[in-house]
């Protein structure tokens, strides 16, 4: 309860897919909204002004939203929708993750190299061990994610999070703690569902204990 006897509001705020009709924590879908020439443009900041148009994080949602021409039905207008928009999400959560990684590289909050992670995770300061989703299974299963968090994403290639450090490929890397080790969790789960992976694959607990 409230201080004014109300109900007690949700930590997060919700709001609904316009595919599946369910509400959910705005941290796990896409908002769109109407730009110039009435086209329909991704929010992913979810800071753009106008009425927000909601839809799960989810290749399948997102194309479901472009072939039963769902956004016209939810702004109530004739839209314009830009060819293969979810192409379009899928390419700027990208960008997006990878960049957060290289924000957190440059504060001193991320490391990259087998040497470096593993004595990161040794001291128990790392939070999230990150791998190349096409590194080899046999190197990568030398390391672990953190045993307190157990937080593990392997979403993006070696040469993706090459970008985020500045060299041509990585294959392991870690975050420390942080905000921005958290915005990285949550983008990095979009991107798994615009990418069509379970999120298990792509971030949250160990693989093995799933």
């Amino acid at each position: 309860m409230t201080r004014s006897g109300g109900k007690t509001r949700p930590e997060t705020p919700e709001r609904r897919c316009i595919v599946t009709g369910d509400a959910q924590p705005a941290a796990g879908l896409v908002r769109f909204v109407l730009g110039p020439d009435n086209m329909i443009v991704p929010d992913l900041a979810q800071k753009l002004p106008g009425r927000g148009i909601w839809v799960s994080a989810d290749r399948g949602a997102l194309d479901l939203a472009v072939a039963k021409k769902l956004f016209a039905r939810a702004a109530r207008q004739q839209v314009v929708v830009p060819d293969d928009l979810p192409g379009m999400v899928h390419d700027l959560l990208t960008r997006r993750v990878i960049d957060l990684i290289s924000l957190a590289r440059r504060g001193g909050g991320a490391v990259a190299g087998y040497e470096k992670v593993r004595e990161k995770l040794m001291a128990g300061t790392a939070r999230v061990l990150l791998q190349a989703v096409d590194g080899s299974d046999r190197g990568k299963a030398k390391l672990r994610p953190p045993d307190d968090t157990g937080q593990f994403i392997g979403i993006l290639t070696a040469s993706e999070l090459g970008l985020a450090f500045g060299r041509d490929h990585v294959i392991h890397a870690a975050l420390g703690s942080g905000g921005l080790t958290t915005r990285v969790v949550e983008e990095a789960a979009r991107l798994a569902g615009v990418r069509g992976q379970i999120g298990g694959s792509a971030t949250g607990k160990d693989m093995t204990d799933a």
